[in-house]
């Protein structure tokens, strides 16, 4: 097995890609040069939510593969009847953390995510700016400012507020122990294919509030209650004072979540991708 930027024309038995769009080149030489190989397309959250809606690249790669993942179960119903009979949800994995030592001072949020519009942490921080200070949260902000104009903004806005905390860009196993240090993990995206971070999150006992988008609420269900209208940063900030001051609503927080960590176990993802493995030999 090899993992390449782009397809080196290597005589493979099948192909694996990421991404319908930025895979499209590597995905049409493949079909072309082995039409009868099996062709697999995972479909990230830019694909289900953007591209294959607009772009002729993506909507081609879609038609070429031989098999789909989603990366969660509301993303069956972005694709058409014969893309969805194609199709089979695999929910990623993170090895399970025990919940880390959290601070019995501070309430403390993580918000997890290169800064780019469809993360949109602007609307996280303003909910920040929406709390009251007899709430007292910090928001630990880690990830790269990948979007200049967006990260000033951010930045501008944080300058308002010291309970905001700027982490830049940490290693994944730093990023993991900050992330179970907290009491919460926000998630205010625009789009998501299927969210990791919220994935380890749950996986080291940490509820999430996220946006009421079909990328989150494939992830942990419709009736789910920690979801928030998408930019409504007001009513994100209801949910974390509830949160912060009501231990019964984090208790149903963190129970809801807590059922869905057996979907997120390396073991059942693994199970998964060698059963669609061995279906398309």
């Amino acid at each position: 097995m090899r993992i390449e930027r782009e397809w080196s024309g290597a005589d493979d038995a099948l192909m694996i890609a990421l991404h319908a769009r930025r895979s499209a080149d590597s995905i049409a030489s493949f079909a072309a040069r082995y039409p009868q190989r099996p062709l697999v397309l995972v479909l990230t959250g830019t694909d289900l939510y953007r591209d294959i809606r607009e772009n002729p690249q993506a909507q081609r790669s879609l038609t070429l593969a031989s098999r789909l993942i989603v990366l969660q179960e509301e993303g069956l119903r972005e694709l058409s009847s014969d893309q969805a009979a194609k199709a089979v949800v695999i929910y990623q994995s993170a090895r399970l953390l025990k919940p880390g030592r959290r601070s019995r001072r501070y309430f403390d949020l993580a918000l997890v995510g290169h800064q780019r519009p469809e993360k949109d942490p602007v609307t996280a921080v303003r909910a920040l700016l929406c709390l009251p200070h007899d709430i007292p949260v910090r928001l630990f902000h880690i990830g790269a400012a990948l979007d200049p104009g967006l990260a000033a903004q951010v930045a501008a806005l944080g300058a308002r507020d010291d309970r905001y905390c700027y982490l830049g860009v940490l290693a994944k196993a730093a990023t993991r122990q900050r992330i179970k240090r907290c009491h919460l993990l926000l998630l205010p995206s625009l789009m998501e294919g299927g969210a990791n971070v919220l994935i380890e999150a749950v996986n080291s006992g940490v509820p999430v509030l996220g946006s009421d988008i079909s990328g989150n609420r494939g992830m942990l269900g419709a009736d789910y209650p920690g979801w928030f209208p998408v930019g409504d940063a007001a009513r994100l900030a209801e949910l974390i004072a509830t949160a912060a001051r009501d231990p019964g609503y984090y208790a149903l927080l963190a129970a809801r979540c807590a059922e869905r960590v057996s979907s997120f176990s390396p073991a059942r993802e693994c199970a998964a991708v060698c059963s669609l493995l061995e279906m398309t030999r």
